[in-house]
């Protein structure tokens, strides 16, 4: 996964973000895209879950989404 540092993560706009009124789980790229899936998989609540999927769905519909 490409480093994203603190400047960088603040420079990205809200559309970067599955969640963007929190700001959380970057998507900018297909991998952080992936890693916003397994991060939220094994964190977040069934509707994070439900949202960062569908974020990543639109913005990457080729990327296997687990369950």
């Amino acid at each position: 996964m490409a480093k994203l540092t603190g400047p960088q993560r603040r420079r990205l706009p809200n559309s970067a973000f599955a969640q963007p009124a929190q700001r959380k789980y970057p998507i900018n790229d297909r991998s952080h895209a992936r890693n916003a899936l397994s991060r939220v998989s094994q964190h977040g609540s069934p509707s994070q879950k439900a949202r960062v999927r569908a974020a990543v769905r639109r913005r990457y519909p080729g990327i296997k989404q687990g369950r």
